[in-house]
Formats: structure tokens, sequence, C-alpha cells
């Protein structure tokens, strides 16, 4: 939903519905979609590896099959690119006319980094961590240390550090600060620092949440995790306000390892609200169908097909020409249109096991 509405305020609304406030906590909003997306990666991959070494499956092995899942993500992530940057060609004709012809989508968009490129990555990255950590303290204890690495090596990376990755091709480069082909980082991107980090959190949460005492005593482990991630935020808030800066460059929004501790920290408790939710619902008996759970299910689907009816060729509303009122008419019928979707995607493939 944090995704929705961003995408939806920000292809739509015109340039005086920009000016107000709705577009500032829209984007406000925006800063978690992608942190949620990377740590949720992270939790779920932890399930996955806990599974596999439960079953005695050798580290070599467990790694090679999680390695191959991000290597899926980001083939696919790749396949978006190729897909948008097709669409994005004047038509009729210019599909098969100059590439980079007038008003079409540049070649250079192929390489882009986008999320789905820097969760394909940050899976594989994880399963390196976990050939090399074969049990469960070592695995957090790595993720964690990878988390506070990537966090703190991330500004001199986007500033002072270009002298060392400048002379690396812009598509490589881009994935280490984002700069794509301009001559500074761009913030609009996902480069490996500092978006993995996000995934290695979420990696040592999970490996946490589903240990044997964890699993025994659910909502305690969540409280824990709640009661660190507030504790974390407030920390990194802390930080932020001390006149004493560590960096030549300092970018809150942007490198700020606070900024990136704070959103971690939030996501943190996000987490843990959210089991919270589920069973108190759950309990009541009223919660029989979650359109939230559903959403979550196709998550991948969801994404890849609400881009393209919010800022691609099939846009359901005029690009940058809407008020308030009629893009949020607009992001309703996308959440709706998508909701439907995802119940069909699912009803096809339990049809398809019942055969």
């Amino acid at each position: 939903m944090l995704m929705f509405q961003t995408h939806c305020y920000d292809a739509w609304l015109s340039p005086q519905a920009r000016q107000s406030d709705v577009l500032r906590w829209s984007q406000l909003g925006g800063t978690f979609p992608a942190p949620l997306f990377l740590f949720l990666a992270g939790v779920s991959f932890a399930l996955v590896t806990g599974k596999l070494r439960k079953k005695r499956i050798a580290p070599a092995q467990v790694a090679r099959t999680t390695m191959l899942r991000g290597a899926e993500i980001f083939a696919l992530g790749l396949a978006f690119r190729l897909q948008e940057f097709l669409l994005g060609q004047p038509w009729p004709g210019a599909l098969f006319g100059r590439i980079g012809a007038p008003h079409g989508a540049p070649w250079t968009d192929l390489l882009r980094v986008d999320i789905l490129n820097t969760i394909g990555l940050s899976m594989m990255l994880m399963g390196v961590l976990c050939r090399f950590t074969p049990t469960r303290a070592q695995t957090i204890a790595g993720a964690i240390g990878t988390t506070l690495a990537i966090t703190l090596v991330t500004p001199p990376l986007w500033t002072t550090w270009r002298t060392v990755t400048s002379g690396l091709p812009w598509w490589l480069e881009s994935y280490i600060n984002g700069v794509h082909t301009f001559p500074e980082p761009q913030p609009w991107l996902f480069p490996i620092f500092p978006w993995t980090a996000f995934a290695f959190a979420g990696l040592a949460v999970g490996f946490f949440l589903f240990s044997d005492w964890a699993m025994q005593h659910e909502a305690r482990a969540l409280t824990l995790v709640a009661i660190g991630g507030a504790t974390l935020a407030a920390l990194a808030w802390w930080l932020d306000s001390l006149p004493v800066q560590f960096f030549a460059v300092y970018d809150f929004w942007h490198t700020s390892p606070n900024f990136l501790l704070i959103r971690l920290g939030l996501v943190m408790v996000i987490l843990a609200g959210s089991y919270a939710w589920c069973a108190v619902w759950s309990r009541i008996g009223i919660l029989r169908f979650s359109p939230l759970a559903q959403l979550g299910t196709t998550s991948l689907l969801v994404y890849w097909v609400h881009i393209e009816f919010v800022y691609g060729r099939f846009s359901i509303l005029e690009k940058g020409a809407q008020s308030n009122a009629s893009a949020t008419l607009g992001l309703g019928v996308i959440t709706v249109a998508m909701a439907l979707l995802s119940l069909g995607r699912t009803w096809m493939k339990k049809r398809a096991h019942s055969r």
C-alpha cells in the first residue's frame, strides 16, 4: 500500500498539486516500501535457509540453492527493465527503429539498478554469508556486522571515495553508488550501498525469529524485536542531533547511517505491529480474509503490473496532470485492481494444483 500511494501520487499529480502537503507526506511514506521489501527478503531467506539446514543439507548446497533463487530474481529484474525499455519506445514502428529515438526510453535504462536487481543481488550475497557461517549464532552475528559495515561505508562511497570507483564502467559503478549515467549518484536508484543493509538486517532478525525459543514464545520474541527497533531508531535519532559529524559530506535523507537505522528500527516495529494485528483479529475470529495478506502472496506480480498502469504507457490517468482528489481516486482503482489480480493469480494456481 505504501508503494502504491508513493508511485500514484508521484506519477499523476500536476505541478500545482505537487506543492501540497499530500505529496510531501506521500514521499515520507515512500521511504519505507524498499526497506520493507529488502528486509522481508532477508527474513524469508532466513526461513528457507533454516529449513534446509534442519534437513542437514550440506552448506555448499544450501548456498547454491538460495543463490540460484537470488540469480532468478536478478534475471527477472533485467527482464523487467527490458519490458519497460520496449514499451517506452514511440509507437508505431519505433520498436524496430533506431534505439534511443526522440522521446523514447534511452538504451541505458536497460542497465538501471532497480529494486528487483538489488533484491536478487542481496539474496546472492546473503547466500555467500550463510555459506561461511554454519551456525545460527554465527549467521546472526555476521548479518549484523555486514549491516553495520554497509551502513558506515555508504557515505564515503557516494562522495569522497568516488575517486576509487569513478574509473569503473558507469553500469558497474552504479551498483555501488547508483551513479547511472550521471555525474553524481542518484537517490532514486537502489545500489548495493546502502540498500542491501536492510536485507542483511532482515536475515539477522529472521534467524532470531525462527529459532526454537522464538518459535515457542512468539509474542515475547516479537516484543523484543519491537523494543529493539524502537531503541535503534531512538539511538540513531539522538546520534543525528549531536553536533559532531563523522563524515566529510553528510546527507541525512540519502546516505546517512542515522536515517537508515531509523528506518530499520521502524521496520522492525512495523513487523511486530503486523504480528500483533493478526494475532488479535485471529483470536476474535473476524479476520477471515486480509486484502493486505493477499497482495503479499503475489507481491512480485502486483509490483510488476502496477508500474505499467501508473508510470508506463498504459497509465490509467494522464501523468503529471491530476489533482489530489483524482489521483486519490486513481490510487483506489489501482489498489482494487491489483487485489483482484492477486486473487485471480491465487485461484489459477489452486486450480492448476487440483488437476
